[in-house]
């Protein structure tokens, strides 16, 4: 089950959850380690991820020394790393200023487009409409379902 859910999920949490004693470039090859990738590719998919999400200068930084919105990306390139078919992002623009939260929510739609599923858990409503379809739930029930 670990080896699935290594390989066909992304997970995006609101705190990041990146590990602080390794650089940037440690965090987003741990998934791909797990996975068993020959280095020569792991190397390849880092350097290809630091490029994507405008990190790259920040490959050898530790992620206390990042900002909110750098944290962010490094988790998202993390989450991308295995080229996972669902992404699941748990308020994935909470903690950031609007400008970082547009940045990562182009991101995830970039994504969605080049055939991947992303499921946005949020609540903030400006988020939910940017979606291509949005589920309200109250209780643990679903209350509202519609396209966008």
């Amino acid at each position: 089950m670990a080896k699935k859910r290594n390989k066909d999920f992304g997970f995006i949490i609101q705190h990041f959850a990146l590990i602080d004693g390794i650089s940037v470039e440690k965090n987003i090859e741990l998934p791909l380690l797990y996975g068993k990738v020959e280095k020569s590719k792991r190397k390849e998919r880092v350097e290809e991820l630091l490029e994507k999400l405008s990190i790259k200068d920040k490959r050898k930084k530790m992620p206390t020394e990042l900002s909110g919105g750098q944290c962010q990306r490094v988790a998202i390139a993390r989450a991308l790393a295995n080229r996972p078919k669902i992404i699941l992002a748990d308020e994935p623009t909470g903690a950031l200023d609007s400008e970082n939260g547009k940045s990562i929510m182009k991101i995830l739609k970039d994504l969605n487009k080049d055939g991947a599923t992303v499921i946005i858990v949020t609540h903030d409503k400006n988020i939910a409409k940017e979606c291509n379809r949005e589920i309200v739930m109250k209780d643990g029930r679903i209350i509202d379902e519609r396209k966008n």
